[in-house]
């Protein structure tokens, strides 16, 4: 029996370990939730009904007095609960638990979906602390990379494997009674995005003219919408959003994860922003499974004219389906493996050293 402490600061990281916890705590693990607020995170713990600690109630100003105020209040709070709950490992995508994981000898997981060249700040801050960095084999750790435990899967697949997501067309009412397309509008506005572009106003005003012949069109948006656009807000409960994505005709967006969990859904999908080519895991997915389309801004007519080659398909869908399967026969387990992993650490980490085909044994 562990004691884990996870830390979630980001609705992904609550998607990413909703079936985690549950499974450990039914293999007689005590975890301990911890989470900041931060978006929509509080309120999807609550909808899923888990116990969790907000170690950060308030929403951190801009500027860098307010960042430094509010990481070494984690620190200080994170700490406390360490000395009180006395965990065997630390889980998470953050910083402090690397640090603090050093202080107290505890060992630390980060579990990373991003190239280390794409999140130079973070990968320089935490990588050189933490005991292991838990990323798919096609992420690029950098110099760092003697620390990854590179694994046949994606992150996603922790929470959109078949094995513990199953779509339900009755979770989205009306969406499913006509084709419908999900275009994705992404703030861009974390340290790792500046400078970068994605869909601007006048290139969501052009999809929409060339979507909605097609079928209905619901946004999901990061930014405030322009009012132009808020008719077309989707209003479905966040839980849900993953079975309205399974059953949409296409996905297009400037997000990097919902690119991602298009493709592991096998919903043709494409990604319109600056960061084409230079991430592993989407680069794996166009380029090995043809399941997402990265477009850069400096080709807004490529965007359009892809846009029109979906349309033009009707049997694509089932082209997309077929290429997730075979993903998915190719990969391994995801959630089962975490757990083998985080549950038999450190002895887990020394088998995929020797011998990383056991991971095919979570099938």
């Amino acid at each position: 029996m562990k004691r884990i402490l996870i830390f979630l600061g980001h609705p992904a990281h609550f998607h990413l370990f909703r079936y985690l916890i549950p499974k450990l705590q039914r293999e007689g693990h005590v975890v301990k939730v911890v989470i900041r607020s931060k978006d929509i995170l509080e309120e999807l713990c609550k909808r899923e009904g888990l116990e969790f600690e907000n170690i950060q109630p308030t929403y951190r100003k801009k500027g860098a007095l307010s960042f430094i105020r509010s990481f070494l209040q984690k620190y200080v709070r994170i700490g406390s609960l360490i000395r009180a709950f006395k965990p065997d490992i630390l889980l998470g995508s953050e910083p402090t638990l690397a640090h603090l994981g050093k202080v107290f000898r505890i060992p630390s997981f980060i579990f990373s979906e991003d190239d280390a060249h794409v999140i130079p700040q973070f990968a320089k801050f935490a990588y050189p602390f933490v005991s292991a960095i838990v990323s798919p084999e096609s992420c690029d750790a950098g110099k760092w990379n003697n620390k990854k435990i590179g694994y046949a899967g994606f992150h996603k697949l922790a929470y959109l494997h078949p094995s513990v997501f199953t779509p339900d067309k009755s979770l989205i009412g009306d969406m499913a009674s006509k084709p419908f397309f999900i275009l994705r509008l992404a703030e861009l506005s974390a340290y790792h995005d500046e400078n970068r572009k994605g869909i601007t106003a006048a290139i969501a005003g052009k999809l929409i003219e060339l979507l909605q012949t097609r079928g209905d069109i619901y946004i999901t948006s990061e930014r405030a919408l322009e009012p132009q656009f808020e008719m077309y807000r989707l209003k479905l409960p966040v839980q849900h959003i993953h079975h309205a994505m399974f059953f949409a005709e296409a996905y297009i967006g400037d997000s990097q994860s919902m690119a991602v969990e298009a493709a592991l859904l096998g919903t043709p999908g494409i990604r319109f922003n600056d960061f084409t080519g230079e991430i592993g895991v989407l680069n794996e997915l166009e380029n090995r499974y043809a399941l997402t389309t990265s477009i850069s801004t400096k080709e807004p007519d490529r965007l359009f004219e892809k846009v029109n080659e979906f349309l033009s398909q009707p049997d694509l869908k089932k082209q997309y389906s077929v290429r997730r399967n075979q993903l998915l026969q190719d990969k391994i387990n995801v959630p089962s493996f975490f757990v083998w992993l985080i549950t038999n650490y450190p002895e887990s980490a020394r088998e995929m050293k020797s011998n990383p085909n056991i991971q095919y044994t979570f099938k």
